[in-house]
């Protein structure tokens, strides 16, 4: 908690985590209107899913070329460019008349957060370097809580009547705190990232974090994506709740990514990836009830589960004996985009080839098999001097 206080008594601070936040305002602006903009489009879920693939596709596709522009224009204004930027793009898919114009509305709005996503990473780190503050945990619990402000949010949706204007107002909100606090970060540059060579024999290691990653990184896609059509079609819930799911997904997220750095000093790295996915394996146990208010505490559950393991994963990976811990943590960060990008898509086509439920079914097979992958990182630990 103290990183957060250090957020919330500093602009300094509070300027980049209000970014996470910003991001993920929008992104869950959208994502509770998933369900509405698949009923307009007349779109079955397999197509829906290939749409969302264009939103990810257009992340991955800004990765190889945002490093440079980011050193290029600084990591400050790159930061304040890339939101605009989001701000801007994330009007489209919700006006959008057709699939096509949809997939293409999406990735443009996936490449603007993509490079938002790198930029504020980039300049939390520049900031710790600089004032030897640490701050990059709480800064993504900020963004967990923009997506609890989303959420909140859902209950806008009967009132409103108008998902266009939802989002305007959300992009509004974002851009007039963000207005008030980017000057200062604005003017902060990166400094040179040397790289360095992958060993590829010690390439095997890594393989099993990099699996989990990829599963709970894909889940997590996976919850925010679909957790709304669940509870529309599956739980039967009334249109002011189909965003109740992500948002107590997002409530307990960030509360786990808040006090998860103190939990993991007691029990340690392999404990607290175990503890995470039992939780989160009761969690999808209570969505597949379909009971609605039962889904609604299982999604809160699952989020919880899951906020605390990924980042043991970037601390286990990053000291692999004979590994780099930059190249560990890239590893381990790749693999878990990759599985956010396809986990909707599979999701997709699942619930359209078996059913809604089905794919949740998958879901939580998967978790299992994080829970026994961690007997086998438990007996590598040991074995590590």
């Amino acid at each position: 908690m103290k990183s957060l206080r250090l957020i919330l008594s500093n602009p300094r601070y509070f300027g980049p985590a209000w970014v996470f936040a910003s991001l993920n305002i929008l992104f869950g602006t959208w994502a509770i209107y998933i369900p509405s903009v698949k009923e307009d489009l007349d779109i079955n879920k397999a197509t829906l899913g290939i749409a969302i693939f264009f939103l990810s596709l257009g992340v991955f596709t800004i990765f190889p070329i945002a490093s440079r522009i980011i050193n290029s224009l600084g990591v400050g204004r790159a930061t304040v460019i890339g939101l605009a930027l989001s701000c801007f793009s994330a009007l489209f898919p919700l006006i959008a008349p057709s699939f096509y114009s949809l997939a293409c509305a999406l990735f443009v709005f996936g490449a603007a957060n993509g490079f938002t996503d790198i930029s504020m990473n980039t300049l939390v780190t520049e900031i710790e370097k600089e004032d030897r503050q640490n701050f990059m945990s709480a800064s993504h619990g900020f963004f967990s809580l923009g997506g609890v402000l989303a959420g909140l949010g859902s209950f806008l949706i009967p009132i409103l009547a108008n998902r266009f204007l939802h989002m305007t107002m959300a992009v509004s909100v974002v851009l007039l705190v963000n207005l008030l606090f980017f000057r200062f970060y604005y003017r902060i540059t990166a400094a040179p990232i040397e790289k360095e060579k992958f060993s590829f024999k010690n390439f095997r290691p890594l393989l099993l974090l990099g699996v989990i990653s990829f599963i709970v990184m894909g889940s997590e896609g996976a919850i925010v994506d679909w957790s709304g059509l669940f509870l529309k079609e599956v739980s039967m819930a009334p249109v002011a709740f189909w965003g109740a799911g992500f948002l107590g997904f997002q409530i307990f997220m960030t509360l786990g990514r808040f006090l998860g750095d103190a939990i993991s000093a007691r029990i340690g790295s392999v404990k607290i990836v175990a503890l995470g996915s039992a939780i989160a394996i009761l969690g999808y146990g209570l969505v597949l009830t379909t009971s609605l208010n039962l889904a609604i505490i299982g999604f809160a559950l699952t989020g919880l589960g899951f906020s605390v393991i990924v980042p043991e994963l970037f601390r286990i990976g990053g000291h692999v004996k004979g590994v780099e811990s930059s190249q560990g943590v890239a590893f381990i960060a790749g693999t878990g985009y990759a599985g956010f990008l396809v986990g909707p898509v599979i999701l997709g086509f699942i619930a359209e080839e078996f059913s809604l439920s089905f794919s949740f079914v998958s879901l939580l097979i998967s978790t299992v098999a994080i829970l026994l992958t961690t007997f086998v990182l438990k007996r590598t630990a040991d074995k590590r001097p």
